[in-house]
């Protein structure tokens, strides 16, 4: 088998065998096959795109590269849940307690982020104590006990994805449906989970800006995830506008208890719903959606929810207390609200932007040696339909320095009242089972 002949066949629209898309994911995983010859494949995938079948074996073969996680000593049905990422995207905070307070197991492994703000990782670690630096037979006993856990990503898990994104990112071939599918799937998949429930975000804050690219990728997905033998379904959501209110990891930290109190914001809890009800009904936990619903709004309004977030924080060397006095999390120094410069309704908050500012102040890293400052961020008072009148306050700025003066200058630029209505944008726009 010949490295040119596999890209002569897929340049001229052929499908590729399940043979082929091994030889060249292990050749190049290996150092056998060059960089010139796998970027010559990924243009004329880019250009050619790959059926369903393709895309499940690039999947497989991405997740055979490396470690994969056996989490069957874990009883039950796991169920993993992904993002696509976006602005004030709390939602993994809330829904693996409130999932796991239905007996629902959840072993999640997360990183840290670039970006706006920091990863699942870095937002818990703005709890004092919380630590992810676990062995995998504590990360299995834990979700064992107490149905869920944290655990840092391992350093070879899909060693091929590593290198194909990397070889991807400087010769624009990102933004190819089957490559962004395959690449997101097969970490999901090598982490072990028996289902997954997807969160695709699309506008102007996620990577697929247009709903139908956002569509498209959500049953690319789908369709890998159960072709490879993982029940997976997907959700598609709104992030032309942040999610929630707060931007920034401690401040999220407190929303996301907020919520498990069962009085956070309207849209972030209604998305936690509609994830977890699919969470919960992937694992036989629950018939249908419907019934799901119900029970975990129950447990958000009766404090099982929080009771369960309270055991996982403190399994892991958290403390707890912040789940009744969130002031105990990191605080900014400083505190500057942003007045309107008119009345009118909000007609537009770009999420990208609004997460710029906040890395501004510190809460995201730029690079990957970047420090994160924990206390900073930003908390929006108006959201997308909103009533304001002028000198009320927009949004409050918590920062740790006085100098913010190029950060209100941002927010200004990502924030327009209108003097006309203006509608809410959906929250969510589909879902995708198949």
């Amino acid at each position: 088998m010949r490295m040119y002949d596999i890209i002569e066949k897929k340049r001229d629209g052929k499908n590729l065998s399940s043979e082929e898309i091994s030889f060249f994911v292990n050749g190049y995983t290996k150092g056998d096959i060059p960089d010139y010859q796998v970027s010559a494949l990924l243009m004329a995938i880019f250009f050619q795109d790959m059926t369903e079948a393709e895309r499940a074996e690039l999947t497989a073969s991405m997740v055979e590269s490396g470690d994969q996680i056996d989490l069957s000593a874990i009883s039950g049905i796991k169920v993993d849940k992904h993002s696509t990422g976006g602005v004030g995207d709390t939602t993994t905070l809330i829904l693996a307690p409130l999932v796991a307070s239905l007996g629902v197991p959840v072993a999640k492994m997360s990183g840290r982020g670039l970006g706006h703000t920091g990863g699942t990782i870095d937002k818990l670690e703005a709890v004092p104590g919380f630590h992810v630096e676990i062995s995998t037979d504590e990360f299995v006993d834990l979700v064992n006990e107490n149905k869920v856990a944290v655990v840092g990503q391992t350093g070879n898990l899909t060693p091929a994805d590593k290198k194909l994104y990397s070889l991807r990112d400087v010769t624009a071939t990102v933004n190819s449906i089957p490559l962004i599918a395959s690449s997101i799937m097969s970490k999901k998949i090598a982490s072990g989970s028996d289902a997954i429930v997807l969160d695709i975000k699309t506008g102007a804050g996620a990577f697929m800006k247009e709903l139908d690219e956002a569509k498209e990728l959500a049953q690319a997905m789908v369709s890998i995830g159960n072709r490879v033998g993982r029940n997976t379904m997907a959700v598609i959501s709104d992030m032309s506008q942040p999610l929630g209110n707060a931007i920034g990891n401690a401040l999220e930290v407190k929303e996301a208890i907020e919520t498990l109190q069962g009085d956070g914001p309207d849209d972030l809890t209604e998305l936690c719903l509609e994830l977890g009800s699919q969470m919960v009904v992937l694992a036989n936990k629950a018939a249908t959606l419907d019934e799901a619903r119900e029970r975990l709004s129950d447990n958000l309004n009766n404090g099982k929810a929080l009771d369960q977030f309270k055991r996982f924080l403190e399994s892991q060397g958290g403390d707890s207390r912040v789940a009744d006095d969130p002031d105990i999390l990191p605080q900014a120094t400083y505190t500057f609200e942003l007045p309107a410069k008119k009345s009118g309704t909000v007609s537009e908050i770009i999420a990208d932007n609004i997460g710029t500012a906040a890395m501004m102040l510190g809460a995201g890293r730029a690079t990957k040696e970047s420090e994160i400052d924990l206390g900073v961020g930003i908390v929006l008072n108006k959201k997308i339909g909103d009533h304001i009148n002028e000198g009320e306050s927009l949004l409050t700025i918590h920062a740790n320095t006085k100098a913010v003066d190029n950060v209100k200058e941002k927010l200004y630029e990502s924030i327009t009242i209108t003097d006309r209505t203006v509608e809410a944008p959906p929250l969510t726009y589909d879902n995708i089972t198949e």
